[in-house]
């Protein structure tokens, strides 16, 4: 009976040290794992910090470098961390000088720094080009970036991608701008009204007649005036993109359009403005 009580005694403590141990076998992988996560958590801290120490530097610099631009005389035009234009005071000078030679009607809407802009680079950009149909040539500019829309009546035929010869003089000057500085980028892109294009012929639609206009105006520009072929990017917009309700005749010839959009340095447009022209002067009125 004494021995049979000393088995199961034994037993009991076997037992009792074996669940211990696969307890403590769990609790310290447990602790182990929990190690590991802590030190992953430590690494990608440090990470996180070392990132956010070089935003707040890049950030640093970037305001330095706008603090520089706004006292600096001779600094170029750039646009705040706010979005209002940082302009030198030479460029200032620059336009004034440029906006005493515009018409009064011309300035009566702009009534801001950048209305002034946009003033100042079409006034510049159509005595340089020397366009004599106003209504067929309209200079925009949308957040720097320079638009010039031209109806297609002054560069095709109607449902036609070849272009005209009276279309060379027009695309003279603007090659004659584009050239002048290399590290402009001119966005060729062809518009349409929404008829449909007839069928049998070679252009299927409206988007294949827009993109051979736009390919037919880059390859004049490249193979007759000289523009370097990496400055330029063809686009078609079909009948997408239109101005005005297709509804009239009136309103779907202002969507036949070819928009020349050219992509500056500010700077290079208040060379341009600082400049002589060597172009015919045309009415701006």
């Amino acid at each position: 009976m004494k021995t049979n009580i000393i088995s199961i005694s034994l037993v009991a403590t076997l037992l009792v040290s074996c669940v211990s141990k696969k307890k403590y076998t769990e609790l310290e992988g447990r602790y182990n794992n929990s190690q590991s996560e802590l030190q992953q958590a430590r690494v990608e801290n440090e990470d996180l910090n070392a990132r956010m120490q070089e935003i707040e530097m890049r950030v640093e610099r970037y305001n330095s470098k706008i603090e520089s631009l706004q006292t600096d005389k001779e600094g170029m035009m750039v646009k705040s961390a706010e979005g209002d234009l940082v302009m030198s005071e030479k460029n200032k000078a620059t336009m004034r000088s440029t906006l005493a030679k515009v018409p009064a009607s011309k300035l009566a809407g702009a009534t801001t720094l950048k209305d002034s802009l946009n003033v100042a680079i079409a006034y510049t950009l159509s005595q340089k080009i020397g366009v004599d149909a106003p209504d067929d040539f309209k200079v925009n500019i949308d957040e720097t970036v320079v638009m010039i829309d031209i109806d297609d009546d002054m560069l095709f035929k109607d449902s036609s991608y070849r272009i005209g010869s009276d279309a060379d003089e027009i695309l003279q000057r603007i090659a004659n701008v584009v050239n002048s500085e290399p590290s402009l980028e001119v966005l060729v892109e062809g518009h349409t009204d929404s008829r449909t294009v007839k069928e049998g012929g070679y252009i299927k639609d409206n988007w294949q007649l827009s993109t051979e206009r736009s390919a037919a105006i880059v390859r004049r520009l490249q193979d007759k005036f000289g523009v370097a072929p990496d400055q330029l990017i063809v686009a078609g917009r079909g009948s997408f993109d239109p101005v005005s309700p297709n509804d009239n005749a009136e309103n779907m010839a202002s969507n036949r359009r070819t928009q020349i959009v050219i992509m500056p340095n500010l700077d290079k447009f208040f060379a341009l403005m600082g400049a002589e022209s060597d172009t015919t002067q045309a009415s701006f009125e």
